[in-house]
């Protein structure tokens, strides 16, 4: 587990306007994102002081050379966004994406596992991505996918999480309905208690919802709605 995912809340000034931006995962992951739209997100995220800028697999390469020395981190998915894909597979795109350059790792579990309460198949399928990511030194975080998710099944998958060594559990996707609430991230937090971190992502759009969720114990907010968070505006995106 890297030293970065320790949760230590930051000043309750950091949520304001002036410091969300830093709590910020800029993400593209439209499977239709152009080359000229995902260097636009680098841009902003440069420009704004954004955590990281997450993109699909392809992007890496691309997105690592657009960053470099702007202090902003490379994060790729894996098993996105279904997370029904062999552990194998999952670990073998998760040791791509860090060789292309990603200091994150995004993977989803294997939901059908948890909804059948299965912790060891969770366990070890996060196991093995942790092993490829941590190789590298890069950071994993795990999306649970709550909307799909009962409370128990949501705690089993945080404490799989946990078992496995990874970083961060993460919400939603964004791409299989419902998104992040404050209730599922207090329970996240809960779950993992104050050694991972926990990523609020899906349906974040406003300041108000992102601080939300930092009260709640978000240390991560995952949006494509960024800019409109650290403007105090109200964005319109579903991730």
């Amino acid at each position: 587990m890297s030293n970065e995912a320790a949760p230590t809340v930051p000043p309750a000034t950091a949520a304001g306007p002036d410091g969300i931006a830093s709590y910020i995962d800029h993400t593209i992951l439209k499977p239709e994102a152009s080359e000229e739209e995902v260097l636009k997100v680098c841009a902003e995220a440069a420009e704004y002081g954004f955590k990281s800028v997450c993109v699909n697999p392809v992007w890496v390469k691309t997105v690592k050379t657009a960053l470099k020395g702007s202090g902003v981190l490379t994060c790729s998915v894996v098993g996105f966004p279904l997370g029904a894909t062999p552990t194998d597979v999952k670990t073998f795109e998760a040791r791509g994406a860090v060789l292309d350059g990603a200091d994150e790792v995004d993977m989803v579990i294997n939901i059908a596992a948890a909804r059948a309460g299965d912790k060891g198949a969770l366990t070890e399928d996060i196991a093995s991505v942790a092993a490829a990511v941590h190789g590298s030194g890069a950071i994993l975080k795990v999306i649970i996918e709550t909307s799909l998710l009962s409370d128990s099944q949501k705690t089993l998958a945080c404490e799989a999480a946990v078992a496995a060594g990874a970083d961060f559990v993460k919400t939603s996707t964004g791409f299989n309905g419902g998104g992040a609430t404050a209730a599922d991230v207090a329970l996240m937090r809960a779950a993992v208690g104050p050694q991972l971190g926990v990523k609020a992502s899906g349906g974040v759009r406003s300041l108000a919802d992102a601080q939300a969720m930092i009260a709640a114990g978000a240390t991560r907010i995952g949006a494509s709605s960024g800019i409109a968070i650290v403007k105090g505006e109200q964005g319109s995106s579903a991730y």
